[in-house]
């Protein structure tokens, strides 16, 4: 999509309520099946996922105290929530999915957009699935073993398990895949109110030791303007996915409604469960056993629920489930407009006939996904790439003031003061700069693995005259794939 047809669509009245599966012209596309209701649960459930069960310690570490903890997760929420503001007038601005990848394309090009959707397609998604995958399957095996860790191939296995599952519900039903999302969210929320719950029990009870001395900073702790930024950097990371919806605009009923709403909605709840989580876990577990546990919920519970502690790992397990299915959904639909604008092979950008779902997309980012589960080298992959996902957010937000200069004539049914953007963006560069300081190493690794992309633009999507033999496989292979996956493209029914 070009700027001028940004423009002409945000002007031309298109009701984005409508929810066809195809169009007037007898094309195939994706249907607007998304409800608000759905949108809130992509978001909160791709936000919540093992962290605030596992370990909120990194925050700890950097904050020397609970006191500066505890508001330190409520400064990353508060954060966040400009940051969603921004995005919030980018998604209602150019209403393709994509995320980033279709923000980036619009305001600087193709290059830097396909620099950002190759470090996704390799590292970052396939990744982030297989870690969070193994992380649903340790906590499911882990009543099973409960005196050791459960066995490495059956984690795995099980892993395995997750993923085919999740994608096969993808490809089959985007409502299915949605209901999934809703579901596993209300679990994950149910968990976290039962843990705040009894946090709230155990204060009136006069369990509030560690409350009362909030201030005080933990044994050992060298508090500073560095330190705290480190707090930060890690806080915001538990709140990664905050910007999910955006990666599937095109499928949400009234997006220049619902896009903002659900925003509203969800970063105040997972802000909310947050701080008060925290606020709980202190009531019985002490900072240094925080910072000593490897599972603050389960010590947690072990000390409030006894015989029933096994029910934390069961909720771990439930949350991490949910986060995979929002993963795997906003990754399908990544990949697909990738391939939609010639950056990925045009089967990807291709839509099953019956189920109007990317089933290509959906194959490659699943079936990558558990041949990552073989790697031991993913959780270094994982870290390389913190950089890059600020980085790409940066130039969003980068984008959202360049277009604003660019191209004032366009209708933006969202436009915040310029202050919140501007905020954001300086918050984001501070985050860009901390790890330059704090991990040079994997700084330069992440750029590094950015770089390889630009051979692969240029071979793939620039050089436009390859051999005949080499153009005749590739259309015979796609040919041959839309006929077993009964797929088209958009274009063509």
């Amino acid at each position: 999509m070009t700027s001028t047809e940004v423009k002409n669509r945000n002007s031309s009245g298109h009701d984005s309520s409508e929810t066809p599966s195809d169009d007037q012209d007898g094309t195939v596309k994706l249907k607007r099946t998304i409800t608000l209701f759905n949108g809130v649960g992509i978001i909160v459930g791709s936000i919540i996922g093992s962290g605030i069960f596992v370990s909120p310690r990194g925050v700890l570490e950097g904050a020397g105290s609970v006191g500066v903890a505890i508001i330190v997760w409520a400064g990353c929420g508060l954060l966040s929530l400009i940051g969603a503001l921004c995005y919030a007038e980018l998604g209602t601005t150019i209403t393709r999915s994509g995320g980033d990848y279709a923000y980036i394309l619009e305001a600087f090009g193709p290059c830097l957009a396909f620099l950002q959707l190759w470090v996704n397609l390799i590292i970052i998604r396939p990744t982030a699935q297989a870690i969070v995958a193994l992380t649903f399957a340790y906590y499911a095996l882990q009543p099973f073993f409960p005196s050791c860790d459960p066995p490495e191939a059956a984690t795995r296995l099980l892993a395995a398990l997750c993923i085919s599952i999740l994608t096969f519900v993808n490809i089959v039903s985007v409502k299915a895949a949605t209901k999934i999302q809703d579901i596993f969210t209300v679990a994950k929320l149910l968990a976290l109110l039962l843990i705040i719950f009894t946090g709230a029990a155990m204060i009136a009870m006069g369990e509030h030791e560690h409350i009362v001395n909030a201030w005080d900073n933990i044994d050992g702790a060298n508090v500073g303007v560095g330190s705290v930024s480190l707090a930060f950097y890690s806080g915001l990371f538990a709140y990664a996915g905050w910007n999910f919806l955006n990666f599937v605009t095109e499928e949400l009923i009234d997006p220049y409604r619902n896009l903002p709403r659900a925003i509203y909605i969800s970063i105040p709840i997972v802000t909310f469960v947050y701080v008060f989580s925290n606020v709980a876990y202190f009531t019985l577990v002490s900072p240094r056993e925080m910072m000593e546990s490897n599972a603050v919920a389960v010590t947690f519970a072990e000390k409030v629920y006894g015989v029933m502690a096994w029910i934390i790992p069961v909720f771990v397990s439930l949350s991490t489930f949910g986060g995979v299915n929002g993963l795997l959904f906003t990754s399908g639909r990544l990949f697909f407009v990738g391939a939609r604008e010639g950056h990925l092979p045009q089967l990807m950008s291709m839509i099953n006939v019956k189920r109007y779902t990317p089933m290509p997309a959906m194959l490659f980012t699943g079936g990558l996904s558990i041949i990552m589960l073989i790697s031991d080298d993913m959780y270094a992959l994982i870290n390389y790439m913190s950089f890059v996902q600020w980085l790409s957010v940066g130039m969003s937000v980068t984008g959202l003031l360049y277009l604003r200069y660019k191209h004032p004539e366009w209708d933006r049914p969202i436009k915040f003061n310029i202050a919140i953007p501007i905020t954001f963006l300086i918050a984001v560069l501070f985050l860009l700069i901390v790890p330059l300081f704090a991990a040079p190493k994997d700084t330069g690794m992440g750029l590094l693995l950015v770089l390889t992309g630009v051979p692969v633009y240029i071979l793939g999507v620039r050089w436009k005259n390859k051999p005949q033999a080499f153009t005749n496989f590739v259309r015979s292979l796609t040919y041959t794939s839309q006929k077993i996956c009964h797929v088209v493209s958009e274009e063509a029914s």
